[in-house]
């Protein structure tokens, strides 16, 4: 199987992780809420559900499930716009992570697998030494990972995208108070006595391949039906490369968050706000219709602001990202016609 192959469908697992380059990335707590808020902004446009993450001085390691197969565009959208951010902050030029991103397909809807990865994600702190355990320090004591920010947190306090009741439920425990201090109490006592360079890292399967199915090096972590089965699908994907089509509850509807779905978003906001394509062109690029529209895309979709600009008429990615900026909510509700308002609340509400 070719190396470069990312096997996408809907309602995959995978753990994915990337490295700096030299000098560290995350060591100021600008830099990692500067991570925090891209993948923020990931997950509300293709819908990413993360079931762990946690940042260390110079990598990242996230597990996300995706309920539409959409890693690459995510991640490619993802990581251009912390290495933009990251640069722009530190006056910078260039690639901010050392190759292309590792992603490692799941078997997340087993047990096993799903808590050998939330365990390995967390654990990558002692392994890469941000947390001393036989020191005395405490896992749930490190602010930059989904241990204290998930796991530890109320459901009210933690980010919409922050998965933890399938975590929970793998070590037979609710998303309650009590679940919850479990969880922690767990994570923070029973790494102690594990060597800190292999602490957290499952055996290997007996007869495997680490090159294949391992959480270290391997390109999938699952049982041996599970790999072959991803071995088929990337087989098919490499000569027929279009994702499956995926049905919601309600039949044929289906919820994208690619560039169809931009469009079919873009003409139902027009026609609620009362204009025609024809009409953008004589509209100013800080009109308050295209930038409310602008920004329900910028964050619900993975379309570019250059693919925005030329679709709304507003000059050129830079003027998007500047209005964007400027944007003020409350203003420019009071300048659209309410059936916009109606129709942008519409798309903000969450998918049953």
């Amino acid at each position: 199987m070719a190396r470069s192959l990312r096997i996408q469908f809907p309602g995959a697992y995978y753990h994915v992780t990337a490295t700096g380059r030299r000098g560290g990335v995350f060591e100021e707590k600008e830099d990692q809420k500067l991570f925090l808020d891209a993948l923020d902004q990931a997950c509300g446009m293709t819908g990413w559900r993360v079931h762990a993450w946690a940042l260390t001085r110079n990598a990242y390691h996230l597990f996300i499930e995706t309920p539409e197969p959409n890693l690459v565009e995510g991640m490619l959208w993802m990581q251009n716009v912390i290495c933009h951010s990251y640069n722009l902050r530190h006056r910078k030029k260039g690639r901010l992570f050392t190759d292309r991103y590792k992603s490692v397909i799941v078997e997340g809807n087993d047990p096993y697998y799903l808590q050998t990865t939330i365990d390995y994600i967390h654990t990558a702190l002692i392994r890469e030494k941000m947390v001393r355990v036989k020191s005395g320090q405490k896992l749930s004591e490190y602010p930059w990972s989904s241990l204290a920010k998930g796991y530890g947190q109320t459901p009210g306090k933690r980010r919409k995208w922050m998965h933890v009741s399938a975590g929970l439920e793998t070590f037979q425990l609710t998303d309650t108070a009590t679940g919850r201090n479990r969880m922690i109490s767990f994570q923070d006592e029973r790494f102690i006595s594990d060597d800190p360079k292999t602490c957290g890292i499952p055996p290997r399967p007996e007869g495997a391949d680490a090159r294949e199915s391992w959480l270290g090096n391997g390109w999938f972590w699952g049982s041996a039906d599970f790999g072959a089965k991803m071995k088929q699908l990337a087989e098919t994907q490499t000569t027929n490369p279009k994702p499956p089509r995926r049905k919601s509850k309600a039949g044929d509807l289906t919820h994208k968050h690619d560039e169809p779905q931009a469009k079919k978003w873009l003409t139902e906001g027009l026609k609620a706000g009362g204009l025609k394509t024809a009409d953008l062109n004589r509209l100013q690029g800080s009109d308050p219709h295209k930038v409310l529209l602008a920004d329900l895309l910028w964050r619900k979709t993975v379309v570019s602001q250059q693919w925005l600009a030329q679709k709304l008429h507003m000059h050129s990615a830079a003027n998007v990202s500047m209005q964007l900026k400027r944007l003020n909510h409350e203003k420019a509700a009071s300048l659209v016609p309410a059936a916009l308002m109606e129709f942008l609340k519409g798309v903000e509400l969450p998918l049953e």
